[in-house]
């Protein structure tokens, strides 16, 4: 099958990876402009352009597909199918019309649940036990076409965001590999999705990464994970905001005021809670690196006179 593909991170790179060593026949890449990325903020491509000019795809980086410059390339391709996963912009009608065999998604949740462009942190955020990635031909709305496959997966108890997305970007190309050979065998489902299950995800910010000790362990614990690696929860000692990477559940009642610094030691830093206490157990400083908590009050001075906030 002849394959335009859409996407721009890792997660996409793992699809794009399945289908060319499945043989398909690869007509382009598309994928965001070239922009500052990590610690560095150095301009560089994204994976999915890494990976297509290794193996000799042409790439295309328009900045926008309104503007007729996508449809007029794509007319120049001869494609069946067009492949989307984590591109990173909405496909205008005109574009999901042209493929004979139209254009299909993979979706990092299990839709209708998580539609929109952080499934796989709210996920975690919320609470979820179970997640997955669905396949779904492409409409205008956004995350709302008919699914054609799933495939779940249980979420770790201590399982970060970062951690999930990886799983879910191999388990993506495993379903994208599935329902493109579905499509050309011409046995693909069309299932209509219940709109009035949707539920939404949307874009992170550093707005929601204050901690709240007024939550049970619970949720702190499933917010830090969620927010793991970015942008990471916080929470202020001391007058100082620290990102906090990881914490655990403590003990159930200790009778302190939420906020308060139970105690401090090899374990961690125990914070009292609405239901009990949760121990940070890897944080970072301001202009520090990332460490164990540990590691961290080695050179602290007494922590239990600090304020919380």
């Amino acid at each position: 099958m002849r394959i335009v593909f859409m996407g721009t991170p890792d997660f996409a790179k793992q699809s794009l990876m399945r289908l060319y060593r499945d043989g398909h026949d690869i007509a382009c890449a598309f994928t965001q402009p070239d922009k500052p990325r990590n610690r560095g903020m150095k301009v560089s491509p994204s994976p999915v352009k890494d990976f297509a000019i290794d193996n000799g795809i042409p790439v295309f980086q328009p900045p926008s597909l309104r503007d007729g410059v996508a449809l007029d390339i794509l007319r120049g391709t001869d494609c069946d199918l067009i492949a989307v996963v984590a591109y990173g912009k909405l496909l205008p009608r005109e574009i999901l019309e042209f493929p004979p065999l139209g254009c299909i998604n993979i979706h990092g949740s299990l839709l209708p649940k998580y539609r929109g462009a952080a499934p796989i942190q709210w996920a975690i955020i919320n609470g979820e036990k179970e997640t997955g990635v669905t396949s779904i031909y492409m409409a205008e709305e956004m995350d709302a076409g008919d699914m054609i496959l799933r495939k779940k997966t249980a979420i770790g108890d201590d399982e970060t965001a970062e951690e999930l997305y990886g799983r879910l970007g191999v388990l993506g190309a495993e379903l994208l590999s599935d329902t493109v050979g579905a499509i050309s065998r011409g046995i693909a489902a069309r299932e209509r999705q219940n709109h009035d299950e949707a539920t939404f995800a949307p874009p992170l910010n550093k707005e929601m990464s204050r901690i709240s000790w007024m939550e049970t362990g619970d949720s702190i614990k499933c917010k830090v994970r969620g927010l793991n690696p970015w942008p990471s929860a916080t929470a202020e000692f001391g007058g100082t905001v620290y990102k906090v990477f990881m914490v655990d559940i403590g003990r159930a009642v200790t009778g302190k005021p939420p906020g308060t610094i139970v105690s401090t030691g090899k374990q961690g830093i125990e914070v009292s809670c609405i239901d009990g206490t949760v121990i940070i157990k890897e944080l970072q400083a301001p202009g520090s690196r990332r460490m164990a908590a540990a590691d961290f009050l080695r050179g602290c001075p007494d922590m239990s006179l600090w304020e919380t906030r």
